[in-house]
């Protein structure tokens, strides 16, 4: 029986004694904090390991020499202070002699004191910001996963979702402090090899360090649930000797200067519309068909569709003015930061023509520039021959004032057809599908005071937006006939019934 007990509590506990080699432990990691991580997590597992062992020994010796079928009787007392003292004392002595290591190891996780490098990480629906701060160099870093991998048309590669464009490189050796925020929702920033897992938080700043042992690759995951696509946000860190991090800073500048004079370039230059279509649909499928998806169809009430929609298919100045500097309040962020102007004007064009669109504007560098400066220019149609030189800017038409009579005037059927379309697609991300919105934030259309008191009022804050909130301007963004119908559709749905047709020669003549 004895020899049962003994195979028994071995086959209990011989797991956990050799946990240290089990593949699904805990690594040491490559940091002196990863280090100490893992000593302390293998310290504690041993101690509970040992308390069960007593435990259960003592547990399943009573059970099996004091049964009943061996005459046992059971013992009747009412209180023992000694055994009281003793199962009190014992597990608080034991308790401290773990807090005192566990104390040691997050006191010196906290302290990013003395470092010889600081980064800013910043996380954003779903990619990284990478900033070296004092070192003039900033990046994106996102998925690099194919398409055909996720979507299973081709073999999973060795690193699935683990792969990005450009890694965060960081010299061993030196205590690198890490800045961590978002520019949205709450992500988390881990890699389990340096043994540093920080939430990024939106409008806070949380700090973190490490300092890394070993050159190599080394992979992580935002940690936080943070929409859509958060499995398809890694991380991945290229430690480099000192010496290859300081040749790699000097690249990244050279690299830099290189790509501003390749942009001061491209502004001189006019590319036919298949070259732009065939650059934009890489930078789409790279950038923005996780929200918008590959069909352009998006995902509804949560992320519009392109395909057909007021913004792919209205004025170009509107187009701009979003991709650039997204849309408050909504996903939508800015790109201007995040592309150079030929990859906005390649997206743009490939937009503007793609599923259907055939709007045949081709949009160039110089357009997207214009746009950032202040200035409006009219892209070239697909048959327009390029220029033999770059426009003089101050010569650049500015757009004429519409007049109202050379406006359509539509039955009130079809501007609530194409009202309901453009509300679906520009509106419904803050105020609902349903008109219900989400307050206090995003007001409610249905029964407001707005889209059932004066018509002026509601063309108003429509076209001019409201400051202090997050109603936009969007005068510039839709063309009148579409303001014409989106307000028309807000007047007349959700029960507000008004019975207002607002025309395009109304938008056109507001305010004259």
């Amino acid at each position: 029986m004895k020899q049962l007990l003994y195979c028994l509590l071995v086959v209990l506990f011989a797991p956990s004694l050799a946990a240290a080699d089990m593949r699904f432990n805990m690594t040491p990691g490559v940091t002196e904090i990863s280090g100490k991580v893992y000593h302390l997590h293998m310290t504690i597992l041993y101690i509970c390991c040992a308390i069960g062992l007593v435990v259960f020994s003592v547990m399943i010796y009573a059970i099996i020499n004091h049964r009943k079928s061996k005459g046992a009787v059971a013992s009747h007392f009412h209180e023992s202070t000694k055994v009281e003292v003793a199962w009190t004392v014992l597990p608080f002595i034991i308790l401290i002699l773990m807090a005192i290591p566990a104390t040691k190891t997050l006191i010196a996780m906290e302290d990013p004191s003395d470092a010889d490098l600081t980064v800013k990480v910043t996380g954003s629906q779903w990619k990284w910001h990478y900033s070296y701060f004092d070192q003039d160099i900033d990046f994106y870093s996102i998925l690099a996963t194919p398409r055909a991998q996720i979507d299973g048309t081709e073999a999973k590669g060795e690193h699935y979702l683990l792969e990005v464009d450009k890694p965060l490189v960081l010299p061993i050796n030196r205590k690198i402090r890490f800045l961590m925020t978002s520019e949205d929702v709450i992500h988390s920033w881990w890699v389990p090899a340096f043994a540093v897992k920080k939430d990024a938080n939106p409008g806070f700043i949380n700090e973190s360090w490490t300092r890394i042992d070993k050159p190599g690759i080394y992979r992580g995951q935002c940690a936080e649930l943070c929409g859509k696509d958060h499995g398809f946000m890694p991380i991945v860190v290229q430690a480099l000797s000192e010496a290859d991090f300081e040749a790699w800073v000097t690249e990244q500048k050279q690299a830099a200067g290189a790509a501003a004079a390749a942009a001061t370039a491209a502004l001189s230059q006019t590319l036919s519309k298949d070259e732009l279509i065939t650059q934009g649909e890489k930078v789409y499928l790279g950038h923005c068909a996780a929200c918008h998806q590959p069909n352009g169809e998006g995902l509804q009430g949560v992320f519009p569709h392109l395909k057909g929609s007021p913004i792919a298919t209205g004025p170009l100045s509107g187009h701009l003015e979003i991709v650039l500097n997204g849309k408050t309040g909504t996903a939508m962020q800015a790109f201007s930061k995040q592309l150079s102007a030929q990859e906005i004007a390649a997206v743009i064009t490939y937009e503007r023509n793609a599923w259907g669109n055939n709007t045949g504007d081709a949009v160039q560098a110089k357009d997207v520039n214009e746009h950032m400066n202040g200035k409006v220019g009219t892209p070239a149609s697909a048959d327009t021959a390029p220029a033999s030189a770059t426009p003089n800017p101050t010569s650049i038409p500015q757009p004429a004032a519409v007049d109202p009579a050379s406006l359509p005037t539509l039955s009130h059927d079809t501007l609530m057809a194409e009202g309901k379309t453009v509300y679906a697609t520009i509106c419904a991300a803050c105020h609902q599908l349903t008109g219900i919105g989400v307050p206090p934030a995003f007001p409610a259309l249905a029964g407001s005071v707005i889209a059932t008191g004066p018509v002026a009022n509601h063309i108003d804050i429509v076209m001019h937006g409201k400051t202090g909130t997050a109603m936009q301007a969007f005068g510039k963004q839709l063309s009148p006939q579409q303001l014409a119908a989106v307000i028309t559709y807000e007047r007349n749905t959700w029960g507000n019934n008004t019975g207002d047709t607002v025309q395009p020669a109304d938008i056109a003549s507001h305010g004259q």
